[in-house]
């Protein structure tokens, strides 16, 4: 128990050296849009939207694998599947689908899915500013398989390892990256705290058909070659590392009724540093009611307040089926709904 403490801190210690926190902490400037694969930051989930995305030190669910990969070793039965539907901003869909798997003593592992999807559009130029008769798209997905153990009772690890990719019309770029989570229940009031760090991995650099031209070095000024076949030099760019520490507690906890509180606290890469806050409130473990806000301190965020509701209904021994809903307002950019259903088997 003591060398895994010791490893997952050094793993820690590394790569949050890597994120440059102290600069980054003193600099009045921070460094938002200059990382790729940006639909990774947009989290998953109805519970965790609906109580302002502070779920790091909650991830008692199939959400873990997105959040919190250690806590898919705590998830409650022999497996859970999950899907959530956004419509996101500007109506683009925002799809996540998990399924985890527990082995007992071996540990528990996990696949999820997320993608990003903006609808198809004509293309228009100046000339044809009604559209060409062609069509464009674009779209991010990744893959990820994860492992989670708990090494005590109180006490689990996890891990994913994920495969990204973007497009944009004929132009991709791919890219592997791997999470890593900590999930500790603390002796005081069964207090969790959870920490992890998402998206440490390669560069991304888009290529393709569409950044390929022509190029003709004198625009037909002499006799000279023209139409050379060349394209464009396109920049590498980091993926969106994120560094989150929550905590959870059942502050109200009696026979039908129990109040969870939950905090996060965030450091990316590409802004500034800012907390989440929620809580839940649940009847007989039957229905939900919840609420946060999300991204407090965070300088320029259309994003505030959150709600949600959910229902747990078990259909039999072992078997029971879940439905959230959460609204998330984003200001001048109007709101979000998400909605989610699972299956605890």
């Amino acid at each position: 128990m003591r060398k895994f403490s010791i490893l997952i801190i050094l793993i820690l210690s590394f790569v949050i050296s890597q994120i440059n926190i102290y600069p980054q902490i003193f600099r009045e400037i921070s460094k938002v849009g200059t990382t790729a694969g940006q639909f990774l930051k947009i989290a998953p989930g109805a519970r965790a939207l609906g109580m302002g995305g502070t779920y790091v030190g909650v991830s008692d669910d199939i959400y873990a694998a997105y959040y919190n990969p250690a806590g898919i070793a705590i998830n409650k039965g022999n497996g859970q599947v999950a899907f959530s539907h956004t419509q996101w901003l500007a109506d683009v869909n925002f799809d996540y689908a998990a399924v985890s798997l527990n082995l007992e003593s071996f540990g528990a592992i996990s696949f999820s899915v997320t993608s990003f999807r903006i609808p198809e559009d004509k293309v228009r130029t100046f000339e044809f500013p009604e559209g060409n008769g062609q069509y464009w798209d674009a779209g991010s997905v990744s893959f990820a398989v994860g492992y989670a153990k708990s090494l005590t009772d109180r006490f689990s690890i996890g891990f994913n390892a994920k495969f990204i990719r973007e497009s944009i019309w004929s132009t991709s770029s791919t890219g592997f990256a791997l999470d890593v989570g900590t999930y500790y229940i603390t002796p005081f009031n069964d207090l969790v705290i959870g920490a992890s760090i998402s998206n440490f991995g390669t560069k991304m650099k888009l290529d393709g058909r569409d950044i390929q031209i022509n190029y003709d070095p004198d625009n037909n000024t002499s006799t000279g070659p023209n139409n050379i076949p060349a394209k464009f030099e396109m920049d590498q760019y980091d993926l969106p590392l994120i560094f989150r520490i929550g905590f959870s507690m059942d502050v109200i906890k009696s026979r039908y009724i129990r109040v969870k509180a939950a905090f996060d606290a965030t450091h990316p890469n590409d802004n500034s540093e800012y907390l989440n806050a929620g809580l839940e409130l649940a009847y007989d473990e039957l229905v939900f009611i919840r609420g946060g806000y999300k991204s407090l301190f965070l300088a320029n965020s259309e994003q505030s307040f959150t709600l949600g509701a959910g229902i747990n209904y078990e259909m039999s021994s072992g078997l029971s089926i879940k439905f959230n809903y959460a609204y998330g307002d984003y200001g001048r950019l109007k709101n979000i709904q998400y909605i989610d259903i699972g299956l605890v088997f």
